[in-house]
């Protein structure tokens, strides 16, 4: 018996993403004011400004499965409108399967329309299902995934244990959060009941939100006796997200929680340092002030140089609206695997010593020449990654704008 014709009863419209073509939602119809989040208002959930999440997935998806030299599935729990899904299954090559599901009915039939506007029945198996239930179907052994893209309306956290435990062995999980304001101090309260870290208002808050997540996906899979690296993490938009591969084995566990701890901050001179175990909050080594933190997070790398440049490889491979932002994202995120955690922000040392504003490839040239590591980052165009003391920092900036 043929399939009835899908009429949603809601205004939609076809968009193009990558090398499919999708119904949405017509999101105009939703924004009444200028303030208003059309998203959110919409039957079903689809944001364009994901795009950029969406593309990368794609590409680190397929770096994935080049590395594995196998078939691959993929399981997306919070599917929606199927864009992402459709996406998966369409362009990346070697995926054997995509599961998909949604909770909502209207969110459900518009994926299943979708799926089939593509041509991925084969390749797309749909549920009408929670999240949460789908992966713990597949939390047996030959069960499992090779990937779980987990992109949520807010925090990952509730399907963080579910995720790890439907993943095989150096399976991949992708996680965003997109609830920012507990994650950068705004509401500390939250982050610590969510994501069990304190959060800490300072200028690289975001960065610091990236390793709260992974702090929390690490002592998730900690419980299950599995261990977590992260391959690549970005900060865009509005949002955070980050790629973990995992590995089984108490072992690797214990050595992953060895990789998190805490990071001191000095309010008065912006001096910070990392600490691997608990503490008695200390004064600042550089200027005496008391010192506030945040954690425990995950203090090890953010960023893995090699996957970076497979991921980046993938893109030069293909034709992405986003593909230039993207080649800039990953070369900025393989030269920050190789610096140190957290970053100065120029204008922010600038505007505490009453300085006009340096460059920033003045002052990384300066650092390197005094024999410090020194990268720009990603989470900041002003922003710079070095091991020099704040201090130091400090009087380098003012020489260097006296000689400018």
């Amino acid at each position: 018996m043929a399939e009835p014709e899908f009429k949603p009863d809601y205004p939609t419209e076809i968009v193009t993403e990558g090398k499919v073509h999708v119904l949405v939602p017509r999101l105009e119809a939703y924004r009444k004011e200028p303030s208003d989040y059309a998203p959110s208002k919409a039957p079903v959930f689809y944001n364009p400004v994901m795009e950029l999440n969406r593309d990368l997935a794609v590409l680190a998806f397929q770096a994935y499965q080049r590395r594995v030299n196998r078939d691959i599935v993929i399981c997306e729990p919070l599917t929606s409108s199927g864009i992402r899904a459709v996406r998966l299954a369409t362009e990346v090559h070697g995926v054997k399967q995509v599961v998909a599901a949604d909770i909502n009915e209207r969110a459900y039939q518009l994926a299943k329309h979708n799926i089939r506007l593509n041509g991925v029945e084969e390749r797309v198996v749909l549920e009408h299902m929670d999240a949460n239930c789908l992966l713990s179907c597949h939390g047996a052994p030959h069960q499992r995934f090779d990937a779980v893209d987990v992109d949520p309306f807010g925090s990952p956290v509730p399907f963080l244990d579910s995720a790890v435990r439907a993943l095989r062995n150096n399976g991949i999980l992708a996680a965003t959060a997109t609830d920012m304001a507990p994650l950068c101090g705004v509401h500390p309260k939250a982050c610590v009941r969510k994501y069990g870290g304190k959060p800490l208002r300072t200028e690289y808050c975001h960065e610091l939100a990236v390793r709260l997540l992974a702090g929390c996906v690490v002592a998730t899979a900690a419980r299950q006796d599995i261990g977590a690296r992260f391959l690549f993490s970005h900060c865009s938009n509005h949002y955070i997200r980050v790629y973990a591969e995992i590995s089984y084995g108490a072992k690797k566990a214990d050595d992953s929680l060895k990789q998190t701890g805490f990071v001191l901050h000095c309010f008065n001179c912006l001096h910070r340092e990392t600490a691997r175990n608990t503490f008695v909050t200390a004064k600042c080594p550089e200027c005496g002030a008391a010192m506030d933190w945040a954690g425990p997070l995950w203090l090890g790398k953010i960023f893995d140089a090699e996957f970076c440049e497979s991921v980046a490889e993938e893109n030069r491979r293909v034709a992405l609206r986003n593909g230039a932002r993207i080649a800039n994202l990953l070369a900025l995120a393989s030269d920050e695997a190789k610096a140190p955690p957290t970053y100065y922000v120029l204008d922010k040392v600038s505007n505490k010593l009453g300085l006009p504003v340096s460059s920033v490839a003045e002052m990384l040239r300066s650092l390197r020449d005094n024999g410090f590591k020194a990268a720009p980052t990603h989470f900041n165009s002003r922003g710079i990654r070095t091991d020099a003391p704040a201090l130091f920092m400090q009087n380098l900036l003012r020489k260097t704008v006296a000689n400018t």
